[in-house]
């Protein structure tokens, strides 16, 4: 192999230093309320899944684990070298060019800009590609968290424990389905792999076709996220975009059904801070909310809200014992149509 095809797409490392450096600062709060937002995160992430666990009927016997709680740039290194994890398999390199270094170094710039957005923004994270063992590393971003619970003018620990149930949600959701990790990697490796082999388009190709759908999603109003799916010209990597799409659908809304679910008994104030807090995702400046379209967090925000009715419903008709039937395997996971007709779904699994 050339030294030129040894090289990664991206630059991960380039993109750690990149985000963390652009980062903005956290919010101006004392000493005391900084120590005591962090100290709380810590605290709160144990306690947050065991009343997931009660609640789901997920995760009995396996260990309770810590959080980690980060700064802004923390989480764009870690964010970085997860992505890294997550796509080493699948972009192995770029084919042989001598433009390789720089093209790689480019896409190392562009995405830690990317992470730097985002960095603001994310209130925590797990990552199940991360950390030195199998369990991965639930993250929570301390100056979010305080900026998101002061925006909302809402009680700390209450907003705090309800972030924690949240990631812990997703934490559980990897660790208590055996098979969901490998099943997820394979289909991200299924997808971008295939736009690197013979059988799909070239990867350079795709890339430069984003930026004219992303202006047409733009001009129509349409979804972002959906309109770059349509530039997937081979069936095969449609199907697995519809199959990530919904997948990721479904994680997202269960762990936001879940973090209401549990209730004002954990939470006192969860009904305040889940009316303020939907009127906060829609907010944002003129340039703020062209960033988000760009990025697809818009359509992020809508997968939420899709994936919770999806799990609000079912749970309405079979109870929780049957809404965990989607964690049996990969064929009882939802379709993308049956998230929006969880009826149907109900019927194929439940008969």
């Amino acid at each position: 192999m050339s030294e030129d095809r040894a090289r990664p797409v991206v630059d991960w490392s380039l993109a750690a230093s990149t985000g963390a450096f652009l980062v903005r600062g956290g919010p101006s709060v004392s000493p005391e309320e900084a120590r005591l937002a962090v100290s709380e995160l810590r605290e709160l992430t144990q306690p947050a899944e065991n009343h997931v666990r009660g609640l789901t009927g997920l995760g009995s016997g396996l260990p309770l684990r810590p959080g980690e709680v980060v700064d802004r740039p923390g989480w764009v290194r870690s964010a970085a070298a997860g992505l890294d994890a997550l796509t080493s398999r699948a972009l192995k390199s770029l084919p042989a060019n001598p433009l390789g270094p720089i093209l790689a170094g480019s896409a190392g710039v562009q995405t830690g800009v990317v992470l730097a957005f985002l960095a603001s923004r994310v209130l925590g994270q797990y990552d199940p590609f991360g950390g030195s063992d199998s369990s991965g590393r639930l993250l929570l971003v301390a100056p979010n968290v305080v900026t998101a619970q002061q925006a909302l003018d809402v009680p700390g620990r209450d907003f705090r424990m309800w972030v924690c149930l949240h990631e812990s949600t997703h934490r559980l959701q990897f660790t208590a389905v055996g098979w969901l990790k490998d099943y997820f990697a394979d289909e991200v490796e299924r997808l971008v792999g295939g736009l690197t082999g013979n059988n799909g388009e070239s990867l350079p190709d795709l890339l430069g076709r984003i930026p004219d759908a992303v202006r047409e999603a733009r001009r129509t109003k349409a979804d972002g996220v959906l309109a770059l799916g349509q530039l997937l010209r081979s069936p095969e990597q449609r199907a697995v975009f519809d199959r990530l799409l919904a997948l990721s659908t479904l994680l997202e809304g269960h762990a936001d059904y879940v973090m209401d679910a549990v209730g004002p008994g954990v939470v006192p104030s969860v009904e305040t801070i889940r009316a303020r807090f939907t009127v906060r995702r829609r907010g944002g400046g003129i340039l703020d909310r062209v960033l988000r379209s760009l990025l697809g967090v818009d359509a992020k925000i809508r997968q939420y809200a899709q994936g919770a009715a999806f799990t609000r419903q079912v749970v309405d008709r079979v109870g929780m014992e049957g809404f965990n039937a989607v964690w049996t395997s990969p064929n009882t996971l939802p379709t993308r149509a049956e998230i929006a007709d969880p009826a149907a779904w109900v019927r194929r699994v439940h008969g």
